[in-house]
This record gives C-alpha cells, sequence and structure tokens, in this order.
C-alpha cells in the first residue's frame, strides 16, 4: 500500500508493507511492533533520544486522557469536518501520543469521510502511543523542518504547540489545503503561573500573516479545567515548558497543592494554502 510518507535519503514514494517501508531506489525502513517508523537520518538526529522521553510522554498521556483539554480537540475535530474533502490526507506535525491525531481521524470517519492519516514527532515514546490510539494511521520519527512528505500531498496539516516550520507546510499541502495552528491565548494556564512565579505576565496574542497562506479566522476556545489532584497538577506542570525554568521554590509551592482550578485559553488560527 502507498504511504503517505516518502523516502528521507532520496524523496521518492514508500510503499508500506506489514513490517517496513520501502521505496523504489531500494531503501528500507522497518516498522517495528509498536508500530512506527523511524525517518530521522542521522544527519538530522542532534540527540540520542530526540523528542519528550518517557516520563514526559506519560505524563501528557495521563492528564489529556483526563478529558481536561477535550474543548479544544473538539474545536479541532469540527475545524476538520466543515473543511476536510471526502477522502482527506491528514498530517498532524508534532503529534505526541496522539490525542488530537485520534480525534480528528475519529470525528472525520463518524462524519462519513475516508480519512489517510500520518503523524511525525521526535519522540520514539511518544510515537508508540499514537500507533496505539490510531492504528490506521501512519507514524514516524521525524523533524517537522524535514518532513518525509511528498510535495502538495496534504490536505489538512494540524500543529498544535510544535515548532512553526511554514516553508514544509507550504510545500506539503496542496492548494486550497488547510493548516490549522494552536497557541496559547494571553492567559493561558494563569492560576499556575501565579503559583510559579512572583510576577506572570500574560502571553503575547497577534495575527501573524504568512506568505502562501490565507487567513480565514482565528477560533477561541476558552474553559476552566478542574485538576482534582496532585497527580494531574503535576502532570499538566511537565507538559509546559514551565517544568525546565520555574524556580525551585515555585516548583515547591505547586507540588503542595491539593487541586486546582485553571484557566484555559487556546487559539486555533485557520489558514488556507493559496494556489
Amino acid at each position: 500500500m502507498e504511504s503517505l510518507f516518502r523516502c528521507p535519503l532520496c524523496a521518492r514514494p514508500l510503499e508500506r508493507e506489514k513490517s517496513r517501508y520501502v521505496c523504489p531506489q531500494g531503501h528500507s525502513f522497518d516498522r517495528g511492533a509498536a508500530g512506527y517508523v523511524h525517518l530521522l537520518p542521522a544527519n538530522q538526529k542532534h540527540a540520542k533520544d530526540p523528542g519528550d522521553d518517557k516520563g514526559m510522554a506519560a505524563a501528557r498521556t495521563r492528564f489529556l486522557d483526563g478529558g481536561y483539554y477535550a474543548p479544544l480537540r473538539e474545536a479541532l475535530a469540527q475545524l476538520a469536518l466543515a473543511h476536510a474533502p471526502d477522502r482527506p490526507a491528514l498530517l498532524d506535525a508534532g503529534c505526541g501520543e496522539g490525542y488530537y491525531s485520534a480525534g480528528l481521524f475519529q470525528t472525520l470517519v463518524q462524519g462519513g469521510k475516508r480519512p489517510r492519516l500520518a503523524g511525525v514527532d521526535l519522540s520514539k515514546h511518544a510515537l508508540r502511543r499514537a500507533a496505539k490510539r490510531v492504528p490506521e494511521g501512519e507514524f514516524a520519527v521525524a523533524s517537522v523542518y524535514h518532513l518525509p512528505v511528498a510535495d502538495q500531498a496534504v490536505d489538512l496539516l494540524i500543529d498544535c504547540f510544535s515548532p512553526l516550520a511554514l516553508e514544509e507546510f507550504a510545500r506539503v499541502l496542496k492548494p486550497g489545503g488547510w493548516f490549522l495552528y494552536v497557541v496559547p491565548g494571553a492567559r493561558h494556564l494563569w492560576e499556575l503561573k501565579q503559583v510559579l512565579y512572583d510576577r506572570p505576565y500574560p502571553n503575547e496574542e497577534k495575527q501573524t500573516p504568512y506568505p502562501g497562506f490565507a487567513y480565514r479566522e482565528i477560533r477561541e476556545v476558552d474553559f476552566t479545567a478542574h485538576l482534582p489532584d496532585p497527580q494531574a497538577i503535576a502532570d499538566l506542570f511537565q507538559m509546559t515548558p514551565y517544568f525546565w525554568k520555574t524556580p525551585k521554590a515555585g516548583a515547591a509551592r505547586l507540588g503542595a497543592l491539593e487541586a486546582l482550578d485553571v484557566t484555559v485559553s487556546f487559539r486555533v488560527h485557520v489558514f488556507q494554502r493559496e494556489a
């Protein structure tokens, strides 16, 4: 079966076999029992074990499976349903453990569409979980800056908090294809930041036009999440950049909390690839 991925070494199409991917040039990539394939060439690998480690992937899975970010998943799924064609090719750039990938795929199938799904991430620990969530999809260790995807092959691309690789996104999207870019709103996780820092500041919100893309809308997703126990609080903290740069005193204050109500604020920037 022809894959949505292409060979990272020669850019030829890949055929998806039971236990491997192979291209016409004879390059072969094993598809392990965990369900994902490694398509990150050695010269693009800048760490021994890139991306989220095993603990971070587990924390993200526990948190998202708790439904705390379900409104964002639903918003993305409804946007996908509104804009995707009948047989869409979907790409989740920086898919992590596949929570949002699964939401889009399931909604499109339930809506009578026949999607093909591919997801890329640097973390093999996250991709193991993604492949279990959506066994019908394809998942690969790869960089969003060097997507192993053919030119103009994708109808819908999503990026939830992953690096913004605009040139690559423009390359792989079909003319008229859709790009959903999720960023935090001004007061995202405000109560968490109040605990961590003496002087928290709001995130900057702006509307930035990008060459080759037409702005269609900014979908606001705002709600309050109740984190009922220390585990949920710790998992959320480990998912954020604050985990790496918070002073010990702030982390200790957070660790002492038994529960927390936190503002959740996302902005989904909706773009369409220009012809």
